[in-house]
């Protein structure tokens, strides 16, 4: 246990050092954000790729841990290198959508031959906990995980902090899962990662220094995707769909709702717009700071509940989830968030 404080110690260490000299270097290649849309808070142009010091502190902290990389560690590094690739690219050239595609599709697809794939559900339909084999499925259930979560992060990098704070609480709730699972290597890994995000914070937290980008955004979502097949999905004791999801619930949910609400409008699904859940509450009145901290709020309950979720039978597992989305449904129909918003 203790090596798992240590290696998040090391984490931080590397990542609060790297990242002025990622700043340094965003500036000098000009890889900026700038202001150019009433969806971006910021109103002066703000270095990006701020990801690529996660990514690296993530990967030297790793390789610290033994010198030698597991099967699935190796997996999870060249799955994570292709993302940050594309997200270079994305972050200074502004790719097509249906390339950044392909870079996903390509990471996923390093996961699954290095044997990170969802392969067993719990069957909610048996309160004694069978699970189901779910064969063939497993690979295209295992794409969509992957590039759903590694995207529905990124939609969420709206506010300073927002995306990375949340991914620290989405990774804490995944690190705690895989202890009381003894999945020992993705505690490990999750502790890595939280050091990595927590140290690259302060940097980013309002008012922000320098952002992730779609590289540290898109990072963080697949490694969390990544990890959590590893410390939940793969849980034999105690897994059930509801884990991940409610762990992962405000990315999720947003997307979802962002989704909903373009269909509803007859916009197009992938089109972006003003209608996310913190630009409705900027709109509120509320400032960008009380904003994350609620953001945060939100996330740190859904991950308490998702680990309530882990202690108790399958059914009871999917009913608690089925409550949530229930109860977060309705209270986004009540606040108007299906109504579109340029």
């Amino acid at each position: 246990m203790n090596n798992l404080y240590l290696f998040a110690i090391v984490s931080i260490i590397f990542s609060v050092i790297l990242t002025p000299f990622i700043k340094k270097l965003a500036i000098k290649l000009d890889i900026m954000d700038v202001p150019k849309d009433n969806r971006r808070i910021h109103n002066k142009p703000i270095p990006l790729i701020g990801g690529l010091a996660i990514y690296f502190s993530f990967i030297i902290t790793l390789f610290l841990k033994t010198g030698k990389l597991t099967e699935s560690e190796t997996g999870l590094i060249l799955g994570a290198t292709i993302i940050v690739i594309g997200g270079l690219l994305d972050d200074k050239f502004d790719i097509k959508p249906w390339c950044k595609l392909l870079f996903q599709l390509a990471a996923a697809g390093v996961l699954i031959i290095y044997g990170i794939k969802i392969e067993i559900i719990t069957n909610p339909f048996d309160g004694a906990y069978q699970f189901i084999n779910i064969g063939v499925i497993s690979i295209p259930l295992t794409i969509i995980w992957v590039i759903g979560i590694t995207n529905a992060l990124n939609l969420i990098d709206g506010l300073d902090g927002l995306a990375a704070g949340i991914a620290f609480i989405s990774s804490i709730t995944i690190f705690i899962i895989a202890l009381l699972n003894n999945r020992y290597e993705a505690a490990v890994l999750t502790s890595i990662l939280s050091g990595a995000i927590l140290g690259f914070l302060p940097y980013n937290f309002n008012p922000a220094s320098i952002f992730m980008g779609d590289t540290g955004a898109q990072l963080l979502g697949f490694l969390l995707a990544a990890i959590s097949i590893e410390g939940a999905i793969k849980s034999a004791a105690a897994f059930s769909v509801a884990v991940p999801i409610l762990a992962l619930g405000i990315p999720i949910y947003d997307t979802l709702f962002a989704m909903i609400r373009r269909k509803i409008n007859g916009r197009p699904i992938m089109q972006a717009d003003r209608g996310h859940l913190h630009h409705r509450l900027l709109d509120m009145g509320l400032t960008q700071k009380q904003v994350v901290m609620i953001m945060y709020s939100i996330s740190a309950v859904l991950g308490s509940i998702s680990i309530i979720a882990m202690e108790i039978n399958a059914q009871r597992s999917y009913f608690l989830l089925i409550i949530v989305m229930v109860i977060l449904v309705l209270m986004a129909w009540k606040a108007g968030f299906f109504k579109h918003r340029e």
